[in-house]
């Protein structure tokens, strides 16, 4: 296991990524107070999520019916929003 803190991090991304992939666990920690795993996703860890498989094949049929909005500015997304 490696601790680093964020600015290591950033200077070093590739390093630490190669790392990660490489089965290492590397946390990188934000002030004082906050730290952060950084851990690989594949796409088994998407489909395992049940709930989230479940919105998205929702979302997906919507679409197909024709139920869906097209946004193409800021102003859209704050009045869809109500901002």
């Amino acid at each position: 296991m490696t601790i680093i803190s964020s600015r290591e991090f950033r200077q070093h991304q590739k390093m630490y990524f190669e790392k990660v992939d490489n089965g290492e666990q590397i946390i990188v920690q934000r002030g004082k107070d906050k730290s952060y795993v950084i851990t690989p996703v594949d796409k088994q860890d998407i489909f395992l999520n049940k709930p989230l498989l479940t919105k998205l094949t929702k979302s997906m049929q919507e679409i197909k019916k024709g139920k869906s909005k097209k946004i193409n500015t800021p102003k859209e997304i704050s009045d869809l929003l109500g901002l």
